[in-house]
């Protein structure tokens, strides 16, 4: 069941998504791939911190201090995570399949869409808890 909150958290990821993502491909005319990956998910980190804290995970009571670095750390994890499903797929799966037009662009936007789930759980539980 799809609750009001982890609907929530999609909108939220969802447009911190499309600030990792537009800024990626934006960061790709001056940066390597992989560094445009790095910097674009730090800016779509810092937008989902901020949106996440302020309308999906309101009710959370631990300081600020433990949020933000529960939420770096969660965020990091997820980071790796997208790394490396978007080099898996940009260097040896997509071109395996004979997709070699835009495939670092297809590739990053799985690999953005893949910690969605393990990263709500994370926030949910430890960034944004209510113990």
């Amino acid at each position: 069941m799809l609750t009001r909150q982890f609907a929530m958290f999609l909108l939220v990821g969802g447009l911190a998504a499309a600030v990792n993502f537009g800024s990626r491909i934006a960061l790709g005319t001056v940066l390597n791939y992989v560094p445009s990956i790095v910097v674009a998910f730090c800016l779509g980190m810092v937008t989902a911190f901020v949106l996440n804290r302020a309308l999906v995970f309101k009710s959370a009571s631990n300081a600020i201090h433990h949020q933000a670095a529960w939420f770096v750390a969660i965020n990091g994890l997820a980071m790796i995570q997208t790394v490396l499903v978007s080099l898996v797929l940009a260097r040896w799966v997509l071109p395996g399949l004979v997709i070699e037009q835009y495939a670092e662009t297809i590739a990053h936007g799985i690999g953005v869409a893949v910690p969605v789930v393990t990263s709500y759980f994370g926030h949910k539980y430890l960034s944004f808890s209510t113990k």
